[in-house]
C-alpha cells in the first residue's frame, strides 16, 4: 500500500451562506491523501491498471468548481465520497481550507477521513 498526496490544489467555488458567498466565488484549498494498492505498478513500471492521481484530481476540480455549498463540512463530505468511489481506494483524507473566512486567520478547514 502507498499514500498518494495531492497538496493544495486551488480551485475557485461557490461557498458559504452569506448573500455574497453565494454569487462570488472563493478560493479553496484541497488536500488529499489517499491509500492504494500500487504493488502492480511496483513491478510492471507500467500505466495500465495504475490508481490515475491525475483523473481524480481533474474529477476533483470539475465537482468543485461547478458545486455550490453552503458548508465547508458538507463540501469536504462529498469529495471525499467522490475519492471512495474507487474500489480501489482503502482509505482516504480529505482537508479543504476556507481562506480568510475568519478575520485574523489565514484559514479555516474541514477535514474527513474513511476506510474501506
Amino acid at each position: 500500500m502507498a499514500i498518494i498526496r495531492i497538496k493544495n490544489l486551488l480551485v475557485r467555488t461557490i461557498i458559504g451562506f452569506n448573500p455574497e458567498e453565494r454569487v462570488n466565488r472563493q478560493d479553496v484549498i484541497i488536500n488529499l491523501e489517499i491509500e492504494v494498492d500500487v504493488s502492480m505498478a511496483i513491478k510492471t513500471d507500467h500505466q495500465d491498471g495504475i490508481y490515475n492521481y491525475k483523473e481524480i484530481t481533474k474529477t476533483v476540480i470539475a465537482f468543485v468548481s461547478d458545486s455550490k455549498f453552503q458548508l465547508l463540512e458538507r463540501l469536504t463530505h462529498e469529495v471525499l465520497e467522490l475519492v471512495m468511489q474507487d474500489e480501489r481506494v482503502t482509505w482516504v483524507k480529505v482537508e479543504i481550507d476556507k481562506p480568510h473566512a475568519l478575520r485574523f486567520s489565514e484559514s479555516v478547514s474541514v477535514e474527513l477521513e474513511a476506510r474501506r
